[in-house]
């Protein structure tokens, strides 16, 4: 038995392959899975950070292993995902074209059955420096059901007439779209450091109350610094988060532990 890296009421972590804490995981006990797997990009290219140049590698856990185990990763993770996801639970994947078609895939072969491509814009994307192509300014997530047949969750009227100022696309009192105008993590976000592929608090705010309810258990088999966590917590919701990164899983501590003593005036209420 696997034994949590870090363990308060709500909030668990875990420091293993996500592979091996889902399987002592109880099947059909999982609400929502939010997964930002490996874009498998760090290939020795260069990108844009706050106007210099660095180098696109994340870690070694990104390094491509070819395309072909490149995908048997992902369909590995996805099927077992499944085993633990609740009948009328779901689960969002994170990616850009580098994985996110890979793991578009492995979903249908899995089984489940997609509900929605997201386009989360990214209003502040950093530019691109070769000139030779249109700069890189979103992401896409795959929101999927456990069955075609199910009856999933999905809080229409407050995704409709909620307050979602910080997307300049989203009009008051209309059906929310596809597309989502969202900035990148904020620096208060990041004032303990920061993940590589780090996402918004509000991006997780708006999946997280989109597709879940008070109380559901959420699960992030990649949490990183734990976006997915936090936004959990902080609306009401149980969460296990995996990682094999210690540095990752502490800076998540570190930002648990503050939102806990000052989530009230660092984050806008829902």
């Amino acid at each position: 038995m696997i034994k949590p890296y870090y363990q308060k009421p709500k909030f668990k972590l875990y420091n293993a392959d996500c592979l091996k804490v889902i399987a002592e995981m109880k099947e059909n006990s999982v609400d929502m899975i939010f997964a930002d797997p490996p874009y498998f990009l760090s290939s020795g290219t260069f990108s844009c950070q706050n106007g210099k140049m660095v180098s696109v590698k994340k870690g070694n856990w990104d390094l491509s292993n070819g395309l072909k185990k490149n995908f048997e990763f992902q369909l590995d993770w996805i099927k077992a995902c499944k085993r633990i996801l609740k009948p009328n639970g779901t689960i969002w994947i994170s990616g850009t074209y580098h994985s996110i078609y890979q793991c578009g895939f492995a979903l249908q072969i899995a089984g489940y059955h997609i509900l929605n491509d997201i386009s989360w814009f990214k209003p502040n994307a950093s530019p691109n420096l070769s000139c030779r192509f249109f700069t890189a300014s979103h992401e896409t997530l795959i929101w999927a059901r456990k069955g075609k047949k199910a009856k999933h969750t999905f809080n229409y009227n407050l995704m409709k007439n909620g307050e979602w100022p910080e997307d300049q696309i989203k009009k008051p009192g209309l059906q929310m779209r596809s597309v989502w105008s969202i900035n990148t993590p904020k620096p208060a976000e990041k004032k303990f450091g920061k993940h590589p592929t780090q996402k918004p608090f509000d991006l997780l705010k708006r999946i997280v109350l989109a597709s879940t309810n008070k109380t559901d258990l959420v699960l992030d088999p990649f949490a990183g610094s734990s976006t997915t966590g936090l936004a959990a917590y902080f609306y009401g919701r149980k969460f296990i988060g995996i990682d094999s990164k210690k540095q990752y899983l502490n800076l998540s501590i570190k930002r648990f532990e503050d939102l806990n003593k000052n989530a009230k005036k660092k984050y806008s209420k829902k």
